[in-house]
């Protein structure tokens, strides 16, 4: 560089271009830019319904600034777009680049679908603590207006930066807003932890199945309501879990074991599981199940969607096939879970923070508060409480978006 050259004043200016996006458009305005030596510092694009808003951040030297602007401006026409500059001064620019060093978030929101209401709730929660939207992503396919039983979720993730005045009282506003306006949400740290979940453990009952196995096996007993009040006390947390399912075992005595295979046949998968389960076997996860049910009915599912690990409860059966009231083993119950998880992330050489737990039952806190990422799905209002994430409205493939997982990605729009 000549004596000249190095002593040229630069200017920061940034440039914005909205209107009907076409191909080729930010290949013009660069090459425009390029003509000049202009230096790129920051750059970003968004596309709604194929209108475009593109920001361009520049440093170029002073003498050939007014004609890079000039001939933007022809090429703006040219394109049929609209184009604006803006003078930036060092001073901006530095704080922008001191902001690098924040803290970064990942808001979701999930819904049957989302309005002006919801989002307002959500943003206005978001600036009152102090927190930055740096940007929005629609993680969901578009909602058919003629056809709106297609796609029946919707879900926008905002990417945050900054760092909460107070953690705690963001969540509990936001747990506060979700039964109020039929939204989910998840709000996590943006790291790599978060880009990189390697293994998936789900409670089964009531989770992956729309029922307790031990209620259905009850009912075939006789002893239904019996069963049932006692199951409903221990998912609530009133009763222990290991006294709970040594008196509901007990009422099953006498029961022909072949009855399990009719169960299992009939057993009512959640909502989304399918989906969620091809996903996740398609990017390489794995996958647990962790229950305080059967492991008969766990192995089932094993079969039928390809999980890689079953830990549940066995059954003792006696010689003529007949259920004997007791259990084999140890009983696998929240502290279990837990220690479960933590062993199969042992075994598969996984880091705690790159675990997921999904459960909906008080014994299933333990290992959803060991996860990296824990989610309480249609839970008990105890379980919700403690989750720092939930889902609530929509079916278990909800937990893709809390992944960053998007429709258009996955080549699923219209699919499921």
């Amino acid at each position: 560089m000549d004596k000249t050259e190095s002593t040229v004043c630069k200017e920061l200016i940034l440039i914005r271009i909205t209107g009907q996006d076409r191909p080729g458009l930010t290949a013009s305005v660069m090459t425009i830019l390029s003509k000049h030596d202009a230096q790129i510092l920051d750059i970003g694009q968004a596309d709604i319904h194929s209108t475009l808003s593109l920001g361009i951040l520049i440093r170029i030297g002073d003498i050939h600034s007014g004609q890079v602007m000039k001939e933007l401006l022809f090429k703006a026409t040219e394109l049929g777009v609209h184009i604006g500059f803006e003078p930036i001064t060092d001073d901006q620019y530095e704080d922008w680049v001191g902001l690098q060093g924040k803290n970064r978030y990942i808001l979701t929101l999930i819904g049957r679908s989302l309005s002006a209401t919801q989002i307002a709730a959500a943003t206005q929660i978001i600036a009152s603590q102090g927190l930055n939207i740096d940007s929005i992503r629609r993680l969901t396919g578009r909602i058919s207006i003629t056809k709106p039983e297609q796609n029946v979720r919707a879900c926008i993730e905002f990417s945050l930066r900054g760092t909460p005045h107070n953690q705690a009282v963001l969540h509990a506003e936001l747990m506060k807003l979700s039964p109020q306006l039929g939204i989910d949400f998840s709000f996590q740290q943006d790291d790599m932890y978060r880009r990189m979940r390697r293994l998936i453990c789900f409670d089964m009952d009531s989770t992956l199945i729309q029922t307790e196995c031990i209620d259905e096996l009850a009912i075939k007993a006789g002893v239904g309501e019996q069963v049932k009040e006692i199951t409903e006390r221990a998912m609530r947390g009133e009763i222990d879990f290991k006294e709970s399912f040594r008196e509901r075992v007990a009422l099953l005595k006498g029961l022909d074991v072949s009855v399990m295979q009719e169960i299992a046949e009939n057993m009512p998968i959640t909502e989304g599981v399918d989906r969620l389960m091809s996903v996740l076997k398609r990017y390489g996860y794995k996958i647990a199940i962790l229950s305080g049910g059967f492991t008969y009915f766990g192995e089932y599912l094993q079969r039928k969607f390809g999980i890689d690990y079953v830990y549940a409860n066995e059954l003792e059966v006696d010689e003529h096939g007949k259920l004997t009231g007791n259990y084999v083993g140890e009983i696998v119950d929240g502290k279990r879970k837990a220690e479960l998880l933590r062993l199969i992330a042992q075994v598969e050489k996984v880091h705690l923070a790159q675990t997921i737990a999904v459960g909906d039952g008080a014994n299933d806190l333990p290992m959803i508060s060991e996860a990296g990422l824990g989610i309480a799905f249609h839970a008990k209002p105890r379980v919700v409480a403690t989750a720092q994430q939930s889902i609530n409205t929509i079916g278990l493939d909800g937990v893709l978006y809390f992944l960053g997982f998007k429709d258009s990605y996955l080549g699923e729009q219209g699919k499921w």
